[in-house]
Order: structure tokens, then C-alpha cells, then sequence
């Protein structure tokens, strides 16, 4: 009896506290447990053999990786930017009231987002079974001033080829629910007050559709990066396949997976603070822009 009635009178007092007070009770005990959690994960990480913890450290920094650190964001960066300007492009084709514009950027987008990314890196590195020579191709000539595929398509075209083509059929649908995200009256005053299209676009649409597109934009960014890891089967030295090459040599696997891992979890990190600062910013600039407008307006 003296235990029923101990647990009741704590249940009693539990249901006395207030609300918020209960809130925060459940908010620290989750976050104990969390924490719990995690400590537990570290420890029996740190303390697993296998690992091989002192052999990260060297191999972190080995010359070897960070080429193919350098060569992993390179392809990103590079990926990113010319998918951008083409999706941009795809993306007005797409809204586009030209049927046939409108229909090749709708079959461009669902062919390069329906074949998987591993797929068409093989495809573009094996393009001379394709065509062994490329140049102008007429009826009854054959090819005018060919050149052999694989001179020009190498490991490192055919990747980046490969990976702005997949992305560009992504941000195209992103910049197309961008642009669709601004009002029509923005556009319809615009054009009131004697804007040109081109000037309409770049002045009132494409500021506000790149402020709504951004945090999209950030996580493909992030989700190219670790695409860039598919390249080790065409035999470009980016990250992994230059772990790859140095553990096939000393059977060191796990040892430099972890350093794989490190390398992308740490660009990872450097492209989320990069994505939430130019977040913050565009946002202090339109509280900046529509101040003086409200103002105006009383």
C-alpha cells in the first residue's frame, strides 16, 4: 500500500505542474537520452578494434586523398555550375507556350531523371562503342573532320558530362516550381510599369524565385557532391577512388573508409554554412528592400 500510494502522489504531482513546466521535463529527459546515446555510440566506436583509429590520422591528410579531395569538389562545383545555367534554360522551355519547346525540355527532363546517375557515367565513358569517331556526319560522306571519342571523352568528360546532365534535369524542375512560386501580379505590375521581359525576369522574378530555390538548391549541391563518388568506376581519382587504389595495395579498408567519410561529412559541413549564410543574407536584403516600401506605401 505505502508504494501505490508513493507512485500515486507522484503521479499526482506530475499532473499539478503546469503544462510548460511538464513540457520541459519531457525535453530534458529526451535530450539525456540522447545524449546517452550517442556517448555510447563514440565510446564502443572508439574502443572497436577494427577501426584501426591510429591510422587515420596519417592517412587524412596523405597527398593521395587530398588530390582527390580537390578533384571531388572540382567536379561538384564545376557540375553545379553549368547545371545551373541550363536548368535555368530547360526551365523556361519548360513553361514555355511553344508546344514543341515545351515538350523536348518535359522528355529531356524525364529521361536524364528516370536513368540512374551510375548508368549514364558508363554510357558517356563508353560512348566510342557508340560512335568510335566524332565530327560532322553527312549522308553518303560519312564523318568530316572526326576525331577519336576517346581522345576527347576521358574519365574525367564523361563525369562531368554525366553529372551536369543528371543534375540539370533536377534544378530545371526546382527552378520551374521556383518561378511558378511568383506571384503573377508581380509580373503583370512589372509589365504596368513599362518593364521589358528580359528586365521583368531579371529584376522581379528571378530575385524572388532564387530566394525560394535556395534551400533546394543547397541540398542538391550536397547531394552532387556525394554523386561524385559513382566516378570511381570509370577510374577517376576523385575521394573514394583514391582510398580505393591506396587500400587495395595495403588492405587498410576500414581505416580509410573512416577517412572517406571524414573528408565528406567535413565538405558536407563547409556547404551547409555556406547555404545557411547566403540564406541569412538574401533575407536581410528583402527585409532591407520592402522597409522602404512599406513606408513609401503609408
Amino acid at each position: 500500500m505505502t508504494i501505490i500510494s508513493s507512485a500515486a502522489s507522484r503521479l499526482d504531482v506530475l499532473h499539478a505542474m503546469p503544462r510548460r513546466g511538464r513540457r520541459r521535463l519531457w525535453i530534458v529527459a529526451v535530450n539525456v537520452v540522447v545524449v546517452l546515446v550517442l556517448a555510447w555510440m563514440v565510446v564502443g566506436a572508439a574502443l572497436t578494434p577494427g577501426f584501426e583509429w591510429r591510422l587515420v590520422g596519417p592517412y587524412l591528410f596523405d597527398s593521395r586523398i587530398l588530390t582527390g579531395v580537390l578533384v571531388s569538389v572540382g567536379m561538384t562545383l564545376a557540375s553545379m555550375a553549368m547545371a545551373i545555367v541550363l536548368g535555368v534554360g530547360v526551365a523556361a522551355l519548360r513553361m514555355s507556350s511553344v508546344r514543341a519547346a515545351a515538350g523536348a525540355a518535359t522528355a529531356f527532363i524525364w529521361v536524364f531523371r528516370a536513368i540512374p546517375m551510375l548508368v549514364q557515367l558508363l554510357f558517356w565513358y563508353n560512348l566510342a562503342a557508340l560512335f568510335p569517331t566524332l565530327g560532322l556526319g553527312f549522308p553518303g560522306l560519312g564523318t568530316v573532320g572526326g576525331v577519336s571519342t576517346n581522345e576527347v571523352i576521358g574519365p574525367l568528360t564523361a563525369a562531368l558530362i554525366g553529372l551536369t546532365l543528371h543534375e540539370t534535369a533536377y534544378l530545371a524542375e526546382i527552378v520551374r516550381g521556383g518561378f511558378a512560386a511568383v506571384p503573377t501580379g508581380q509580373r503583370e505590375a512589372a509589365a504596368a510599369l513599362g518593364l521589358s521581359p528580359w528586365r521583368t525576369f531579371r529584376r522581379v522574378v528571378w530575385p524572388q524565385a532564387f530566394r525560394i530555390v535556395i534551400p533546394s538548391l543547397g541540398n542538391q549541391v550536397i547531394s552532387l557532391l556525394k554523386a561524385t563518388s559513382l566516378v570511381s568506376v570509370i577510374a577517376l581519382a576523385d575521394l573514394l577512388y583514391s582510398a580505393q587504389l591506396i587500400y587495395a595495395a595495403n588492405y587498410r579498408t576500414i581505416p580509410l573508409l573512416v577517412v572517406v567519410s571524414i573528408w565528406y561529412m567535413v565538405i558536407t559541413g563547409v556547404l551547409s554554412l555556406a547555404q545557411s549564410w547566403l540564406e541569412r543574407r538574401l533575407g536581410d536584403r528583402s527585409h532591407r528592400i520592402a522597409a522602404p516600401t512599406e513606408e513609401g506605401a503609408l
